[in-house]
């Protein structure tokens, strides 16, 4: 199937990437305040995918993300959820702790969105790309080939690397891992700015988002944590319908399991994030 792009242009002002809303209202909220207090316009305002996740709020938070007008590509979730798929397309181990967490979660998340909300998700593209900064960028998911792969620090270059040869990018926005990190050479650089619907095992309630300016020319980048409302998210996420695990994470900081993690990132959990 043909891949839907949507091209931005020629784009300046700061730019605010994010990615994984995950039906995290509370977060979006917070979000959206710091893009108007940096002074970021919505079409500024990028993100990674995925929407709608873990949390108790899919509608509304749908609805928020259309109401400030910000851009974003289609994540596995929303991909699966305009098929009508059965299952969220993570690309978890069947049979895994993750598997079974997103059968809950994913099923309250398709009996809850309304026709409105799908039609918004279906107009999603896979990819954005624009220029900035002299620089030639792409968004996408997990990467450009598999919209589920999950890609890391860790991950050997080898395997971005083919990702800048498609349009002959410099840069590449990516999201699906959860964990934010930036990772340069041969004059390429992969940034996934986080997500801000869970944080990043790191220990910390706060999650994760990122900043680009440029200037004269050059692109510079930084990473930012976002403080929200986790407890009334964490609260409302209380019910029988999603998995307390992920509830209590919220709290935490501390995922339930490192089981899609490389050994490198699994170790650091609960030590902070490594930038």
């Amino acid at each position: 199937m043909d891949k839907k792009i949507e091209h931005l242009g020629n784009i300046s002002g700061k730019v605010l990437l994010f990615g994984g809303v995950y039906s995290n209202l509370q977060a979006l909220e917070a979000l959206k305040q710091v893009a108007e207090h940096e002074d970021i316009t919505p079409e500024n305002c990028i993100c990674t995918g995925d929407i709608v996740g873990y949390c108790s709020q899919p509608e509304e938070t749908v609805q928020l993300f259309k109401i400030w007008k910000a851009k974003s590509i289609a994540g596995n979730v929303e991909i699966q959820l305009r098929e009508g798929s059965e299952d969220c397309g993570c690309d978890f181990r069947k049979g895994s702790r993750c598997d079974g967490f997103s059968q809950l979660w994913y099923a309250y998340a398709q009996s809850r969105l309304s026709k409105n909300a799908l039609k918004f998700i279906n107009t999603l593209p896979d990819h954005i790309t624009f220029n900035y900064a002299g620089k030639k960028v792409m968004v996408v998911h997990g990467s450009y080939f598999n919209t589920s792969e999950f890609i890391f620090k860790s991950t050997p270059w080898e395997i971005k690397s083919a990702n800048f040869s498609v349009e002959n990018q410099d840069v590449i926005i990516a999201g699906h891992c959860g964990l934010p990190f930036s990772h340069k050479k041969e004059g390429k650089l992969w940034i996934n700015p986080g997500v801000i619907g869970m944080p990043a095992n790191d220990g910390n309630s706060s999650v994760w988002y990122a900043i680009l300016e440029g200037h004269d020319g050059v692109l510079k980048y930084k990473h930012h944590t976002l403080n929200y409302n986790y407890k009334l998210t964490s609260k409302l996420m209380q019910n029988e319908l999603l998995p307390k695990e992920y509830a209590r994470t919220i709290i935490t900081g501390i995922w339930d399991n490192t089981e899609i993690l490389p050994a490198v990132e699994s170790g650091l959990q609960g030590f902070g994030i490594q930038l």
